[in-house]
């Protein structure tokens, strides 16, 4: 093994997790420490000396790999039990403080549990004295082996202040060089007169890896051309396995999500057959690489039974000339050509200088080049570098890139993943590479949810809180960075914008694999991977940090687990010996069959996440639950009664999909008070069973700066009591029963960072709040029966919170400056839309786009004479709008206006 394959291992080495531990606990003063204090002390010590070794390792000859590799192994193993040992002490002090806790809340005096501290101080000493004695002699060793202990700069690097903005985040950004290909494929596909004869045919796109054959198939997936040809559109990433059952299976559950696990064939038929019946449908199979004629036909057969209407098309893309003759029907395969050099340098530049405004010297734009050409036109190539170019600025650093030797290897896999591998080493912190090599643990084309990944991360301690950034902080940065270096890829993103899922190509995941493995008989994989007793040794058990269960397996010989996922297990109920897992930071038993939590789940108290979503037969939830701490995250389903004190989990960041209020288990939502941690969204339910406005203001949402999303309901004391943090960007009032809006929506004191509001169902409720002075507001929904309103007044327009409004400045003041729609439907009395009484200083709705009535069958006018119309409107839709017998005049000046819908 090559000294240089040792720093692989290194890379996912948890010395700083470790010291981070220690000083955390050290700050902490915990009463426990008396009687190993000194033991802890050396421990550190300790762990510094190695650290000075390892800044050696990498200079090593090659001819001591088989004793540098022994060396590091050793090394992790004895890191492995000093982490778990400090795991130990901070759990007894965790469950000393919710013993203590609960006393208090009970109100009575009992000695602290069964647990004796004294015999817990002796174990906890004799462990770290044998760690220490085992540092020792790794110590020795490493002299012994030639290695020499170097001082190394004990500053942490930086992650990096990485920004999501950048424009090579955009999903829809433009396919480089592939115009000609896309335009030949849309043209054989729509106006090949033969395929409206066929039931179904099959174009192949075939080309090597990291050309681009799933981008230019998802950008013919995206095309509206083919959404306009084909009444269903389907996707699915095969990879390696080419199962008829569950290729049906996925595209079933692509089609309707609520069928997803269906597995037996007729079953799986008979519903396609429901969704694709004299449909016409285009199927994209991704990344098909099974070679077995026999299965292709076999799924063939089965496609063809879906009595779909002529026309149908399946794109497969594939690297195999072999797959791509089998599977080729009525079109020809499509093979896809490399890229010019002048494609490459545009991908690498956009890459590496994502502003694009700025000038690029001349002597980097011709070394830029000349590494283009290097790139031998693949496309990934060309991203991958450019990616890692964007931090680095001088000539010299650009010319260290272009004369490496990874870009003199024969094209093929290797070489691409030799130049991923440059964008690896590239990353400068080791919680960056652990964070990248862990996802090796996901199949292929897995698509990997961005929270997911980082509560994963954080489980196993990859990612370590400073003073003013949380771990979730870090692990954004961490994901950001990796984005950057185009480590991930196929990115999705919710309506903020904001990206929830991603992708790795798969030679990148082949890196991963690689750089997460070593030669040693104690793989990290083997900590990380799902289980297979014959394969499992007992000492390999005890160690795994990681299991990922399909079926019911015992829990009580993973002592060491920090990740739990049952997610889609073939299990009814969790063991009671969960509760031996005190290192157990991640548990998802999501879309499992399980009915009850046992009461042991209590005793999880380094629980940070707990994922239980479409976990249907779950009803009933220990009370012992609210022992969990240390719960940051917490997802369950809609109709799910959680039970447990969520007040008392004031790390709590996630409460997905609600915060259940009930009267019944006496949950109000002055529990909310203390969580103010919580970021993302916030839905209240259940608000009939608050009390009053007073109980409400208890809650605290005014002090909740992470919340960007809030959902409420029912009567004005309540809602009153509601007013949100000033950062709030998505509001929505759902059910509220109460005639007049809250004071804080009226008066100019909604959130200034508000982007979207929302009004439903409000049946009693005969105002409209104070909105066009808020600069980011960029949505406006008034939905689904506001009965009683009866005029939208001049009050909508908040004139009189404007700044310079009142006064005779003669700056033009602009109101909704930023609103691209407006929707206002189900509002049967509305009668009036008034006109703001102003002069020409006001310009109102200037960036309007989407102006849409509906059902509002008394309403008379529309005020668009304003300021010369909405010069920005796109769409005019109005409906069932029996009153409105003509449009304005002044619709004339709507001079952008594409789309007209009236009836």
């Amino acid at each position: 093994m090559e000294a240089g394959k040792v720093l692989e291992v290194l890379y996912t080495f948890p010395v700083e997790g470790i010291l981070n531990k220690l000083a955390s606990l050290a700050a902490q003063e915990i009463s426990l420490f008396r009687g190993f204090k000194k033991e802890l002390t050396k421990l550190r010590q300790s762990l510094l000396e190695i650290q000075d070794f390892l800044g050696d390792v990498a200079h090593q000859p090659q001819e001591r790999g088989r004793a540098l590799k022994d060396w590091v192994r050793k090394l992790k193993d004895i890191a492995d039990d000093a982490d778990n040992v400090l795991d130990e002490i901070n759990y007894e002090d965790l469950r000393r403080q919710v013993e203590l806790s609960n006393q208090k809340r009970k109100k009575v005096r009992n000695f602290l549990s069964s647990s004796n501290p004294h015999l817990f101080r002796q174990k906890m000493a004799h462990k770290i004295k044998s760690i220490n004695a085992s540092f020792l002699d790794l110590k020795y060793e490493a002299s012994f082996i030639g290695l020499v202990s170097k001082k190394i700069d004990r500053t942490p690097p930086e992650i990096g202040g990485a920004r999501e903005t950048d424009s090579i985040f955009e999903e829809d950004e433009i396919v480089v060089g592939r115009n000609e290909d896309l335009s030949k494929i849309i043209i054989t596909i729509l106006t090949d007169s033969n395929l409206d004869q066929e039931n179904l045919s099959v174009m192949p796109i075939v080309g090597m890896a990291g050309l681009g054959k799933t981008t230019v198939a998802r950008s013919l997936f995206n095309k509206d051309s083919i959404g306009g040809h084909f009444e269903k559109k389907i996707w699915v990433c095969v990879s390696n396995t080419l199962e008829v059952n569950s290729i049906l299976s996925w595209i079933l559950e692509y089609l309707n999500p609520t069928k997803a696990g269906i597995q037996r064939l007729d079953a799986l038929l008979k519903n396609l057959v429901q969704e694709l019946e004299k449909k016409r449908y285009f199927l994209v199979l991704d990344d098909v690489w099974n070679e077995d004629p026999q299965k292709w036909s076999n799924l063939m057969t089965c496609l063809s039974k879906l009595r779909s209407a002529q026309g149908s098309v399946v794109i497969v893309t594939t690297r195999s000339a072999s797959v791509a003759s089998i599977t080729k029907k009525v079109i020809p395969m499509y093979v896809l050509r490399s890229l010019s050099v002048d494609d490459c340098w545009d991908i690498l530049k956009k890459r590496a200088f994502p502003d694009g405004n700025a000038p690029i010297a001349k002597d980097l734009e011709t070394i830029g080049r000349e590494i283009a050409r290097k790139c031998a036109g693949i496309p990934l190539t060309a991203k991958v570098l450019g990616s890692m170019m964007r931090s680095k600025y001088s000539i010299d650093e650009w010319l260290e890139i272009q004369k490496s030797k990874m870009l003199e290897l024969p094209e093929g896999d290797e070489r691409i993943v030799s130049i991923l591998k440059l964008s690896f080493d590239n990353l400068k912190s080791p919680s960056l590479k652990q964070c990248f090599a862990y996802c090796s643990n996901f199949k292929k084309d897995f698509e990997m949810e961005r929270a997911d990944l980082i509560q994963l991360w954080m489980a196993q301690g990859f990612l370590c809180s400073s003073y003013n950034k949380d771990m979730e902080d870090i692990g954004d940065e961490c994901f950001t960075i990796l984005l950057q270096n185009s480590l991930f890829q196929d990115v999705i993103r919710d309506d903020f914008g904001t990206i929830i899922y991603c992708k790795m190509h798969d030679l990148v995941h082949d890196l991963a694999e690689v750089v997460s493995r070593s030669e040693m008989e104690d793989k990290l994989e083997n900590q990380h991977v799902a289980w297979d007793p014959s394969k499992s040794s007992e000492r390999n058990v005890e160690k795994r940090r990681s299991l990922f269960v399909n079926g019911d397996q015992a829990l009580i010989s993973f002592k060491a687990l920090r990740v739990l996922n049952l997610y889609r297990a073939d299990i009814e109920e969790l063991p009671s010996s969960i509760g031996v897992l005190i290192h157990l930071r991640y548990l998802n038993v999501s879309r499992t069959k399980i009915k009850q939590l046992p009461k042991y789940i209590g005793k999880l108290y380094n629980l940070q996440t707990l994922r239980m979503e479409d976990t249907w037969n779950l009803k009933t939830f220990p009370k012992e639950m609210e022992n969990l701490i240390n719960l940051r995250h917490v997802y369950f389903d809609y109709d799910m009664p959680v039970p447990f004190g969520m007040g008392r989990l004031e790390h709590l960041q996630t409460i997905s999909p609600w915060f259940p209020l009930d009267k019944e288990s006496n949950r109000g939502i002055d529990e909310l008070g203390g969580l103010n941690q919580l970021k993302g969204e916030l839905i209240i339910r259940g608000l009939e069973d608050a009390r009053d406005g007073v109980q409400a203001g208890a809650s605290n949402l005014v002090g909740k700066a992470n919340l960007r999303r809030e959902r409420n309901d029912r009567d004005i004391d309540v809602l009153e009591g509601l007013r949100p943090n000033s950062e709030l960007e998505i509001l929505t009032i759902d059910k509220f029963m109460g005639s007049k809006l809250a004071s804080w929506m009226m008066n100019g004191s909604l959130p200034l960072n508000l982007t979207e509001i929302r009004l439903e169902n409000c049946e009693e409720c005969k105002q409209v709040p104070s909105l066009g002075h808020l600069s980011n507001l960029r949505l406006v929904h008034y939905l689904e029966g506001m009965h009683k309103l009866k005029c939208v007044g001049v009050e909508f327009y908040g004139y009189n919170h404007v700044n310079g409004a009142a006064t005779s400045t003669k700056k033009k003041e602009t109101l909704f400056p930023a609103l691209k729609s407006l929707t206002i439907r189900s509002c049967q009395a509305l009668i009036k839309w008034e006109e703001l009484p102003t002069d020409e200083k006001v310009a109102v709705f200037p960036c309007l786009e989407d102006l849409i009535i509906r059902g509002c069958p008394s309403l008379e006018f529309i005020p668009i004479t304003q300021a010369k119309g909405m010069p920005c409107l796109r769409k005019l839709e109005i409906r069932f709008c029996r009153k409105l017998s003509s449009l304005p005049i002044s619709l004339e000046h709507c001079i952008s206006l594409q789309e007209l819908e009236m009836d």
